[in-house]
């Protein structure tokens, strides 16, 4: 199961260069129900995704280079490529009464996208339960939050027409 919430971007927090990077390219070989492959760096899978916005289903499976590759011919719309920072969140804040009963490490996925979608900015945030969700309180320099709104999703950009 994929719990996670997803915002537009304030600001960059700075030091950005000092965070792990990953390099994706990922591509759609359905929209519905969601069916990719992805590129990062030099590891490949595919990933069936589920219906829902801030919770569902996920089955990420190993592709070799050269499957990936086939498939890639195959796939629907746009490629999307991106560069992926990972920023920790410490001491994260949460609203009401939650109460994490074990320590809480989150990491914002910053994602920077390339062209043709340059200069969107998304960040991601994955959690543990529905429960921790929505009662996270994003740091300053995350934007509003965009987990309900399908625009912002990467299978949805996939069929955008420039």
């Amino acid at each position: 199961m994929e719990i996670e919430r997803k915002f537009l971007v304030k600001e960059l927090p700075s030091e950005l260069d000092t965070y792990p990077c990953l390099f994706i390219e990922q591509a759609y070989l359905n929209i519905d129900p969601v069916i990719r492959i992805r590129r990062q760096d030099n590891e490949y899978y595919l990933t069936y995704k589920g219906k829902g916005l801030m919770a569902r289903e996920e089955y990420n499976l190993p592709l070799n280079k050269e499957a990936y590759h086939h498939l890639l011919e195959k796939a629907d719309g746009n490629i999307i490529t991106k560069k992926r920072y990972l920023i920790p969140v410490l001491n994260p804040s949460f609203s009401g009464e939650y109460v994490s009963l074990s320590p809480v490490n989150l990491t914002v996925e910053l994602d920077i996208f390339h062209e043709p979608f340059a200069p969107l900015i998304i960040a991601e945030v994955e959690f543990p339960n529905e429960e921790m969700a929505k009662a996270f309180l994003p740091p300053a320099w995350l934007g509003e939050d965009v987990t309900d709104e399908t625009a912002y999703h990467n299978s949805t950009l996939s069929c955008k027409i420039f």
